[in-house]
């Protein structure tokens, strides 16, 4: 296979690529790297889990595809590509690449491409959702800016989704407001609206956290059927490790505003590469267990964002650290074990990665 064919079968494999991405939050208390040289490759058709504690940049690599980033933050640095069918290829599939980085985050392209082709669930479903609304008023909104049909066949197609999502009576809870509707509800309109225009890539952040473990378990399985459905990729941003054994095909694991760790989701619980990732996993329960060990919780806390900390920023942390290098030394991102497994460790590699300070 020739180079350009390589690389265009990639391009097929791969519908969003995020190269060295630094999105800073500059305040009166100083500049907070919320990211700090963030690179990831989602595949087409894949559910990729984000995983980390609060604070390890999770929230904000979301905002920062969609060009969401709140003032005063603002992306300084890296690339966010969108690879999209082009249906004018026919048979060959060929893709066209959107530079989003390169897009006014108020122009018409890439509201365009928000909610149509980039849609996002998020956290807080009564901050995000318009009291002054009723939601199937909101719902079709986004129906009818992004999906040519008229008034009455949003409304239907409204009613539709809140009923796959598994809202009681949905021809009449379009008629209600948000603050008529339960905390687990809000966030099935959300989840609804959301998945109205049946995006190319869904970016859940923290989809089911307040519904019940039988809801959560009904909207998960809804998510897989749709995204089986329509090819839909999905970015899921979570806490909960046993929903990224259920749901994910493959794993980013952030740390400080870092890719730490990227692999399969079975490379990732068999065989963790990142001090990091191993210390996450020792620190949950496990069902069925036998031992009375007590939980190892990951010692220390997230440093403060507004703080620099010098070489790899796990290792104020880490029990493996090599003194003199880990703390004086970035690591760059290095094959751990198989081709799709990536580490960012002294402990695999020696490799080092030049700092950006903005």
């Amino acid at each position: 296979m020739s180079e350009q064919a390589a690389s265009a079968s990639a391009d097929r494999d791969v519908i969003l690529q995020i190269r060295d991405l630094h999105t800073y939050f500059f305040t009166d208390l100083g500049i907070s790297r919320a990211l700090n040289g963030v690179s990831l490759d989602v595949p087409a058709g894949k559910v990729m889990g984000v995983v980390g504690e609060s604070g390890c940049g999770k929230s904000v690599t979301a905002l920062s595809i969609l060009r969401l980033v709140p003032r005063p933050g603002r992306i300084v640095r890296g690339e966010i590509v969108l690879h999209r069918l082009d249906r004018q290829g026919g048979a060959s599939q060929m893709t066209t690449e959107v530079r989003l980085t390169d897009l006014d985050p108020q122009g018409r392209e890439i509201r365009s491409i928000r909610g149509g082709e980039i849609a996002m669930i998020f956290q807080e479903p009564m901050t995000s959702l318009n009291p002054s609304y009723t939601v199937g008023d909101q719902i079709e909104e986004a129906i009818l800016f992004h999906q040519k049909v008229d008034k009455a066949g949003a409304e239907e197609r409204a009613v539709k989704i809140l009923d796959q999502v598994g809202m009681p009576n949905p021809a009449s809870l379009v008629k209600r407001y948000p603050h008529e509707l339960s905390g687990g509800m809000r966030q099935r309109a959300m989840i609804a609206m959301a998945l109205s225009c049946t995006p190319s890539v869904l970016i859940a952040d923290e989809p089911t956290t307040a519904l019940d473990v039988t809801t959560e378990a009904q909207i998960l399985d809804l998510m897989r059927e749709l995204q089986a459905q329509i090819g839909m990729t999905i970015l899921y941003i979570t806490h909960n490790l046993g929903v990224v054994a259920q749901m994910c095909d493959t794993v980013a694991v952030m740390y400080l505003g870092r890719v730490v760790e990227l692999s399969t989701v079975d490379a990732l619980f068999y065989d963790p590469k990142h001090p990091y990732t191993r210390a996450l996993l020792h620190s949950i329960p496990h069902v069925g267990s036998r031992t009375k060990a007590r939980l190892e919780p990951i010692r220390g806390v997230v440093p403060d964002p507004y703080t620099s900390v010098r070489g790899c920023p796990f290792h104020p942390r880490c029990d493996m650290i090599k003194p003199g290098i880990c703390d004086v030394r970035v690591p760059a991102p290095t094959v751990g074990g198989g081709d799709q497994h990536q580490v960012r460790c002294f402990l695999y590699s020696d490799l080092e990665e030049t700092i950006y300070e903005g």
